[in-house]
């Protein structure tokens, strides 16, 4: 591996005067344009990599941000992680992904190694479970910024979309179609964007003075497999005989379809559908799916520019918790 003492050796000038301009200070440093020049084409030609270790340790930046979520698999955090990664690729930073995987001590283990690596910064989709080390983070006065959801109970910077609002203008799609027996399918999981979305069905059902109880609620377990999430769902839609059904989470919304379709249901002639954020599947899926579709970009660039903020960037965030607004994509499921 070629060190700065090799390249300094070859162009007849002190490491020192090497390290300089290698890490962008040859202005500062008075060095010419020319040596400068001469420097950064041996480096290149060479091979120089920096020891980005050694950088973290001399600096105290290490030019990295954490991207923490609980899966990496789901488009929303395939199409979050791609606009994230570009937005930080702006101010020079590279992501590094973390995968909790709902595992609690693999995500201290996970936030210990973080820790030592002296990244600069957080965002976090947060799960339950590891709000311990989230707090441990805050604490260190480390920069974070939540994604998706936040603990209630932590003053930290979160962008998320308008959970609430999202579910009612499904429900309100839906009642203004007469649909009268509109069910709602959610998960277990206890985070505030999923209570935000159940509050919004039921308040929005008693605005339309429509009949609900828990009855028309499908509450499945986040952990249970695909399968056993279709058979679920499916039993229920039997039992209960909904003549619309909203779902509460895109992967909800595909295990429903699963479900229909077993039953030998037809959209939207025996059922209506909407679901809660948007998928490819969503379009192709006849007769179309009408979702409520999560403003994505706007999320990821959000969350870069208040994080970046937080970091201690020249760049301007009039606020620090946000609420987008999501957007109804009608096709023909209702």
């Amino acid at each position: 591996m070629v060190s700065i003492k090799d390249i300094a050796k070859t162009v007849g000038v002190s490491t020192s005067t090497v390290s300089f301009v290698l890490n962008g200070k040859e202005k500062e440093m008075r060095i010419s344009e020319v040596l400068s020049k001469k420097i950064k084409k041996v480096a290149k030609e060479a091979g120089y990599q920096r020891n980005q270790v050694a950088v973290s340790l001399r600096t105290g930046k290490s030019k990295i941000i954490a991207l923490i979520v609980d899966t990496i698999s789901g488009s929303f955090f395939s199409s979050l992680a791609r606009v994230i990664e570009q937005e930080a690729t702006k101010y020079g930073y590279r992501i590094i992904y973390c995968s909790t995987g709902n595992d609690v001590a693999n995500s201290a283990e996970f936030f210990r190694m973080l820790y030592q690596y002296q990244i600069d910064g957080y965002l976090v989709i947060p799960s339950e479970g590891i709000e311990k080390e989230l707090r441990q983070l805050v604490a260190k006065n480390k920069p974070l910024v939540f994604i998706d959801t936040f603990f209630t109970n932590m003053n930290a910077p979160y962008v998320l979309v308008d959970n609430y609002n999202g579910v009612a203008k499904g429900i309100d799609y839906l009642a203004q179609k007469d649909y009268g027996k509109i069910a709602f399918v959610c998960n277990n999981v206890e985070m505030v964007q999923m209570q935000e979305r159940i509050r919004g069905y039921k308040e929005t059902l008693k605005k339309h003075k429509l009949k609900n109880g828990n009855k028309l609620i499908c509450v499945t377990n986040f952990d249970d497999p695909k399968e056993k999430v279709v058979k679920s769902i499916a039993a229920f839609i039997k039992r209960e005989k909904p003549q619309a059904i909203m779902f509460a989470a895109n992967y909800l919304g595909v295990c429903g379809l699963e479900s229909i379709m077993s039953l030998g249901l037809k959209i939207p002639k025996d059922i209506a559908v909407v679901c809660f954020d948007d998928l490819d599947l969503f379009n192709l899926y006849p007769p179309g799916i009408t979702s409520i579709r999560q403003p994505i970009e706007e999320i990821a660039k959000t969350a870069i520019h208040i994080l970046m903020s937080e970091m201690g960037y020249k760049v301007k965030a009039d606020q620090k918790q946000v609420q987008l607004e999501p957007q109804i994509i009608e096709r023909h499921s209702a």
